[in-house]
């Protein structure tokens, strides 16, 4: 019997260090290592391809999520990239019409170079996803909660479609984090994570990771991995350990804030629409019953009839959240996407999904809730 997620967090992947009897995974800063003869080596040769801090770490992320196998990038950006290495001059590709700015900008603006095509439809409706698949189709590439507007995607849905029609399937679980959502148990064939976000947990780390199940997709992967080398460094890689024992504490006070935050908000005179999927009012809280085992820190709203002016002034004006890009740290954070994080999307594209000027996202942290509703009333107000 597999053990608990608590249990692989603080766990997995990670055993006292055989040289000393260390209960921490040291960090192996060396770039080499020794070989008693050519290719007769201990299963490390140079660390851009393997490290023995990273390997832990990449152990514990496969468990997290279900999966077998495990690779970490220098960022969530370069472990996306690698799996759209997999692609060849007229594929095709399926994904989100509300999507991460930086995933955006790598597919319109590096990838469509090389002859791959992208279509943005709505993913909490699996029929638009079925009624794009075409012969050249090689990937479906979802986010579920999306961001910035928190809409569902029906993983095992989207996953039915995948398998009937042979197309590679991945998501990115960024906002769920493995604690509330494994998508390879749902129908996926790879899971990304922005590592920086809820399971390096801290704010001072950026790195990706992808999991996945198959070992010849994880050959085609490591491949790319190793010869382009987007790899983290083995301190990164301590400190993702270390963020990663914490995980499931960090998640339930992250829930419980952000259902208080979303609570609080719901009804506040100066918000004019709150997205949060715990809502039953939510399009997808049912999907989010169904797929995950709470609904998140992530909130976001639009504010009534404010004008950018009006929208910065309220952004800046917070004394305990914290104006900046990311998300998934222990403090709280405020964030204008339009400007922010998803500022590479044109205007006309991004208000067709509802990030327009005057909308906010805010990633709540694990302070005491009391100071985060007292902020968010002073600065309201």
């Amino acid at each position: 019997m597999g053990y608990k997620f608590a249990t692989k967090a603080i766990h997995a992947g990670q055993q006292a260090d055989p040289t000393t009897g260390a209960v921490m995974t040291p960090i192996y800063q060396t770039s080499t290592y020794q070989q008693a003869a050519p290719g007769n080596h201990k299963g490390y040769e140079y660390s851009r391809g393997t490290n023995p801090t990273r390997k832990a770490l990449e152990d514990c992320l496969a468990a997290l999520e279900n999966g077998k196998y495990g690779l970490a990038f220098s960022s969530g950006m370069a472990a996306t990239e690698t799996v759209l290495k997999l692609l060849r001059p007229g594929d095709e590709v399926i994904t989100g019409d509300d999507l991460y700015g930086g995933s955006y900008r790598i597919f319109t603006k590096v990838f469509e170079h090389y002859g791959i095509k992208f279509h943005f439809v709505d993913t909490s409706e699996p029929d638009r996803i079925a009624e794009k698949i075409s012969p050249a189709t090689r990937l479906i590439w979802v986010e579920t909660p999306t961001n910035p507007t928190l809409k569902l995607a029906d993983i095992e849905a989207i996953g039915q479609v995948a398998k009937h029609t042979g197309v590679l399937f991945a998501v990115d679980n960024t906002f769920a984090s493995p604690y509330l959502q494994n998508p390879l148990d749902l129908g996926a064939d790879i899971v990304m994570h922005s590592v920086t976000k809820y399971i390096g947990g801290h704010s001072d780390v950026v790195m990706g990771a992808l999991v996945m199940n198959d070992k010849a997709l994880y050959d085609q992967l490591f491949f790319y991995y190793n010869a382009c080398g987007g790899t983290p460094g083995p301190q990164d890689s301590f400190l993702v350990l270390r963020g990663i024992k914490t995980l499931h504490l960090r998640m339930k006070a992250h829930c419980e804030n952000g259902r208080r935050v979303a609570e609080y908000l719901k009804d506040h005179p100066r918000i004019e629409t709150i997205y949060w999927p715990g809502f039953e009012t939510h399009p997808g809280h049912n999907i989010a019953r169904k797929q995950m085992r709470d609904f998140g820190g992530m909130v976001s709203i639009v504010l009534k009839g404010a004008s950018l002016e009006d929208t910065f002034n309220v952004a800046a004006s917070f004394k305990v959240f914290t104006l900046a890009e990311s998300l998934g740290g222990v403090e709280s954070l405020i964030n204008h996407p339009a400007t922010m994080t998803h500022g590479s999307i044109p205007r006309e594209v991004r208000e067709k999904v509802g990030v327009v000027d005057n909308l906010i996202r805010i990633s709540v942290g694990v302070e005491d809730i009391d100071d985060l509703l007292a902020d968010l009333e002073q600065a309201l107000g």
